[in-house]
């Protein structure tokens, strides 16, 4: 990851003009190629380049006519500087137009590739997981040296569904938070994010109408639109999804298909009523819905939070959720439970994409959850990020922000006052990584919200050059619709 200090250009080295400017062109392709720059972001004005880089502007020209040479970007008149755009290719055949997707969102790539080229000795308030010095590793050993004490049953593929012992404890973790699911409607899978995936590959096919939430996880966007369905984006507000508008789009679309987060939604850290979620299900009910409910941070949220899956018994819905939020990123065990009807079509799918998923892992996972471990560890890190969330929420205010839902969970929505993808820049070079609010639309907008982590936002010096960085791009506040 460039920082600060590596992108000051070194005039001693190289003091010619075009020595700068092949030395920007270079910091500035690392970033493309490596996807901090998504496929049609636009570079910084010349002037704002220069006055980033302390370059001349002829050097930032320089700079930007090296980059086009290469074919990295290209030059809109009146507009500036845009990375390319990934070109397609041709398909051997037209699709009919009623089953063409809607454009793909902004290349979530680029938010998944920096999450794994994070700023070293800084906190990312932009990042999506919690900072690992609040994971507990002697816990994971501890498991780990407990089940490989009988390995037996890890040399064949195992049960198609998973780990038996971890649907068991899956099933009374459920049964906890109001869900009665038998271990027989589990099925385990590779973290959350698979546990979507084959639900909707078991229950979709290519150019049907899928509802989501905007703004919503631009990595569902991604996944949905390029296994080719057709994107129905449903307004999330600061109160839930609007549900006058959900109504008209399930007329107007007939989707078969709602992705959606009940609990400590991403990004806006909001959670639905109980008026709200009957209020889902009565519209899944009337127009023949089947609600995929992603609870990826079940365990950052009360028990007592309202649950789709709840109050409809698992007969339309599909709960998922998984453990590498609160556990570690790599250990990627998640699951569905389903209605009994759907859990062979999902099984199968899950065959298809992985034959199986990790015995070791699953029957380390069930250990904690059975020992009380998990739920322990759990509540530590809640009170944790209560207290990081308070610290965070007062600064963003001090610096001038404001939230624009009632802050909670481990993501805050903030308005910052200026197009936050012409901030997102600046800040890089300064090492802090964030995550503006474009990345959550289903289509690409300017917007003056950006989503923060507050475990990893509590950080003065961030919101001290956030309001300073602010004031140099005054007059770029973009248009927004309030939260949304």
């Amino acid at each position: 990851m460039t920082t600060a200090t590596q992108i000051t250009l070194t005039r001693a080295r190289h003091g010619a003009r075009a020595g700068l400017a092949e030395q920007l062109a270079a910091r500035l392709a690392e970033r493309i190629e490596q996807r901090l720059l998504a496929p049609g972001a636009r570079l910084p004005s010349v002037r704002d380049a220069a006055t980033r880089h302390g370059v001349s502007p002829s050097t930032v020209v320089g700079a930007y006519d090296l980059l086009q040479a290469r074919g990295l970007v290209v030059a809109r008149p009146q507009r500036g500087f845009f990375v390319r755009e990934a070109v397609a290719e041709p398909a051997r055949r037209a699709a009919p137009a009623a089953a063409q997707p809607l454009p793909p969102p902004v290349d979530a790539t680029a938010l998944i590739r920096s999450m794994f080229q994070a700023p070293q000795g800084r906190p990312a308030p932009g990042m999506g997981t919690l900072p690992t010095a609040w994971l507990d590793a002697p816990l994971l050993q501890r498991a780990l040296r407990r089940v490989c004490r009988h390995p037996e049953g890890w040399l064949d593929y195992g049960h198609p569904a998973g780990d038996a012992t971890l649907r068991e404890a899956l099933s009374r973790r459920l049964a906890d938070l109001g869900i009665a699911a038998a271990p027989g409607q589990i099925v385990t899978t590779v973290g959350a994010t698979h546990a979507l995936d084959i639900v909707s590959r078991a229950l979709l096919q290519p150019g049907d109408a899928v509802l989501v939430d905007e703004p919503g996880w631009a990595v569902e966007f991604a996944r949905l639109a390029r296994a080719g369905m057709r994107l129905v984006p449903v307004p999330r507000t600061a109160d839930g999804p609007d549900l006058v508008a959900m109504e008209q789009l399930l007329k107007a679309h007939r989707p078969r298909l709602y992705v959606t987060v009940s609990v400590l939604h991403n990004p806006t850290g909001h959670s639905l009523t109980p008026a709200q979620a009957h209020q889902v299900l009565r519209l899944a009910e009337a127009h023949d819905l089947v609600i995929v409910e992603d609870d990826t941070y079940a365990w950052l949220a009360s028990p007592h939070a309202t649950r789709l899956a709840q109050l409809d018994g698992l007969k339309r819905t599909v709960a998922v959720s998984g453990f590498s939020k609160v556990l570690a990123p790599q250990w990627r065990v998640g699951f569905a439970a389903l209605p009994p009807a759907l859990v062979d079509r999902v099984t199968d799918a899950k065959l298809l994409a992985t034959l199986t998923s990790p015995g070791p892992l699953e029957a380390a996972v069930a250990d904690c959850l059975a020992q009380g471990l998990l739920r322990r560890h759990a509540e530590r890190l809640v009170e944790r990020l209560d207290a990081a969330r308070t610290r965070t929420v007062r600064l963003a205010e001090a610096a001038g922000c404001r939230f624009v839902a009632p802050p909670a969970g481990l993501f805050g929505w903030v308005d910052v006052g200026c197009d936050t993808e012409s901030l997102a820049q600046p800040l890089l070079d300064e090492g802090w990584l964030t995550a503006p609010g474009t990345l959550f639309h289903a289509t690409p907008r300017p917007t003056s919200l950006m989503r923060v982590n507050f475990a990893s936002a509590d950080e003065p010096r961030f919101w001290q050059r956030l309001a300073a960085l602010r004031k140099r791009l005054a007059g770029t506040v973009p248009h927004t619709s309030g939260h949304r």
